[in-house]
């Protein structure tokens, strides 16, 4: 099921990496490509609560922070992982459909 999915670095999970159009897998790969989505999909809240932590932690070193390089140097990181959340919950909302199929 692995070649059917890539993992992305800076999301931290894998997402899918379809080959072919959807309807020439067959009805029992579709059926594990979504079983596999799903299991990826439901670990994305919990990996977005970790980078809303870290964002937490670098926002409290803002706050103590006088150089300002590197309050600079923060608020890009921070930016950083709130793009990845937005990116992390985008996947997550796109594919409920996809998701929905399979309990149909």
């Amino acid at each position: 099921m692995n070649e059917h999915f890539s993992f992305d670095q800076r999301l931290g999970i894998s997402i899918p990496n379809l080959a072919l159009e959807w309807a020439q897998y067959s009805d029992e790969t579709q059926q594990a490509i979504l079983f596999k989505w799903e299991q990826i999909r439901g670990s994305i809240p919990d990996r977005i609560a970790d980078l809303e932590k870290m964002i937490n932690q670098k926002q409290t070193q803002l706050s103590n922070e006088s150089n300002f390089k590197t309050s600079c140097e923060l608020n890009s990181e921070i930016a950083e992982l709130a793009s990845i959340i937005n990116d992390l919950w985008l996947w997550y909302r796109a594919n409920q459909t996809v998701s929905d199929k399979m309990h149909q």
